[in-house]
């Protein structure tokens, strides 16, 4: 295995960028979270409704609380990327993901439905894109935004493709064994690429980050110091948690929105095979939209394209409770898919960009947590709108309210001083 692989990295190596697998692979890996994601489990909603007998609400506090749960492991599975490297824990983490799906399709009740989300969303959800972005941020830095917009293309890949896929196997097989299907799926289709492409760092193979040579005066012999403040000082800088509030709250709103969307496009009017469709239109849209957002973020200063990602999210949340045909139903999904090209790129993109290389692991940890957090507690006032209330309408509007805040602090984001530099924007 060693030696194929060797052969394979040598030969790609020479004839481009290698970075520029790693960020094909990583594409490929955003695309395999895509068990643990809400838009896959929107299709399943229902389903698990009618089997095991919970309402909607019980089912988002399930999901929430178990999402909530995992969100506090991320930060040691940050720790563990910094110290054994992207390739070591990827392998792991595919490997129980695939499990996990298996278990999750298995569920008898309620608690098993909640360590099962619990179980998807970590390794789903959190790690496996955390550990595609620690990629990233080794591999690029004046092209880290287009990078990550490659990489971000899995998940708008995922968006068109898991919800039908999953359609189609509760309808032929039932939804639970759709689960033990999305599990062996994920395993075929991640496990080759980790193991035999994958290289942590640049420097492992005598490259550097973008595939540019530093300047002498970076390093000693021309190889450049890996810079980047440790988490405690990332803690310490103002522009943290201006970050951490921002990303929690577009990992709040698009979750709520994903998790939720058929639901609400069918109590305004919408047919049920057009809201699940919209699902592709949001991920076509996502896909044209995801190189100019990535381009935005290298050329312009982070703090204002945060921003914009911001009031776009806002603005998804208000326009959806405006869908009331298909016309405009196909709009909201065109705004929806540019929320989410803008919502993955931000995670890839912002924390390195603030805060160095160095321990990006612990520090991504720490930011994918808090957007965690957020995920866990967005569907729940949606849930607890239509049980009490019917519609999630008014609701959905005043949760567009925290994004838009989060805009206006966005434009006090300052980098830290020690790491500004001509080679990237901001």
């Amino acid at each position: 295995m060693s030696n194929v692989r060797g052969g394979l990295v040598a030969s790609l190596s020479r004839r481009f960028f290698y970075g520029w697998t790693m960020a094909g692979v990583a594409g490929i890996g955003v695309f395999t979270s895509g068990p643990g994601q809400s838009h896959t489990f929107s299709v399943f909603v229902d389903e698990i409704s009618r089997d095991l007998g919970v309402s909607s609400a019980e089912i988002a506090s399930a999901y929430g609380f178990a999402t909530l749960i995992a969100a506090f492991l991320l930060p040691q599975m940050g720790r563990l990327l910094d110290r054994l490297g992207p390739r070591k824990m990827l392998t792991a983490i595919v490997v129980f993901l695939g499990l996990a799906c298996m278990f999750f399709g298995a569920a008898a009740n309620l608690i098993w439905l909640a360590v099962g989300f619990a179980m998807l969303r970590f390794f789903g959800q959190g790690s496996i894109v955390l550990g595609c972005a620690n990629l990233m941020a080794h591999w690029f830095n004046r092209r880290r935004g287009f990078a990550v917009s490659i990489m971000s293309l899995g998940f708008g890949v995922s968006m068109a493709v898991h919800p039908p896929l999953s359609q189609y196997l509760i309808d032929t097989v039932g939804w639970r064994e759709a689960w033990f299907w999305l599990g062996v799926s994920t395993w075929l289709i991640m496990l080759p690429p980790v193991l035999l492409l994958i290289v942590n760092r640049p420097e492992d193979i005598a490259a550097h980050p973008d595939g540019v040579t530093p300047n002498a005066t970076e390093g000693d012999a021309g190889k450049a110091e890996i810079t980047g403040l440790s988490r405690a000082e990332a803690l310490r800088e103002p522009s943290f948690y201006i970050l951490a509030i921002g990303c929690f709250a577009i990992s709040m709103m698009v979750t709520t929105l994903h998790f939720y969307q058929v639901t609400i496009l069918t109590s305004q009017g919408i047919d049920s095979d057009l809201a699940a469709k919209i699902f592709t239109v949001s991920a076509v849209a996502m896909i044209v939209s995801m190189p100019f957002v990535g381009h935005l973020f290298d050329r312009y200063p982070p703090q204002f394209i945060f921003a914009l990602g911001l009031l776009i999210t806002a603005g998804c949340l208000a326009g959806v409770t405006l869908v009331d045909s298909a016309t405009s139903a196909i709009l909201y999904a065109m705004l929806f898919g540019l929320n989410n090209a803008f919502s993955m790129t931000i995670f890839g993109y912002i924390w390195p960009r603030f805060f160095g290389r160095r321990h990006i692991g612990s520090i991504q940890g720490m930011g994918q947590l808090i957007g965690v957090v957020g995920a866990s507690l967005g569907p729940l006032p949606v849930g607890l709108a239509f049980d009490l209330l019917g519609n999630a309408e008014t609701t959905l509007r005043l949760l567009a309210i925290l994004p838009l805040l989060c805009a206006g602090l966005a434009v006090f984001l300052r980098i830290p001083g020690s790491l500004r530099s001509t080679d990237a924007p901001g």
